[in-house]
């Protein structure tokens, strides 16, 4: 039996539309003290003399989102939190384009702060996505989570 979990995915650049209208959606939530945001931009990094241009972003998506729903499961036990938004890009994302959101409130600061840092920790290290980072000369090479 398969498990639907919840779909963290978006195909392309993350829009900043979006995630301003996901701010403004929780002013209506009065039990929130504290929200922490996290944006993940694609650098125009320099490497061997190649500049990045995008990222492409693929990911073994089955195992990812059960992945990410056991991480949501230990954050939510770890802290008090009110709630948790994490979006992340697959496909081509250029420079200056945004393809990580991850979005913690709480009712006190160092819970939604913390819970914030861990899950992008948590998403860099343990979750099956790759970037393979694209050139202007349209090489590529596959990119490394430091």
């Amino acid at each position: 039996m398969k498990k639907d979990f919840k779909n963290i995915f978006v195909e392309g650049a993350i829009d900043p539309v979006f995630i301003s209208d996901s701010i403004a959606k929780h002013s209506a939530k009065k039990n929130i003290g504290a929200h922490s945001i996290f944006l993940g931009q694609i650098r125009e990094d320099m490497v061997e003399g190649k500049t990045v241009q995008a990222i492409e972003y693929t990911a073994y998506e089955e195992m990812a989102l059960e992945k990410m729903h056991e991480i949501r499961e230990e954050i939510f036990a770890k802290y008090d939190l009110t709630c948790m938004h994490i979006h992340h890009s697959l496909g081509t994302i250029r420079t200056g384009e945004i393809c990580l959101f991850v979005f913690t409130s709480s009712k006190h600061r160092k819970a939604a702060m913390e819970s914030c840092d861990e899950v992008v920790e948590r998403i860099k290290k343990d979750l099956p996505v790759w970037g393979k980072e694209v050139f202007e000369d349209a090489s590529h090479q596959w990119k490394t989570n430091s």
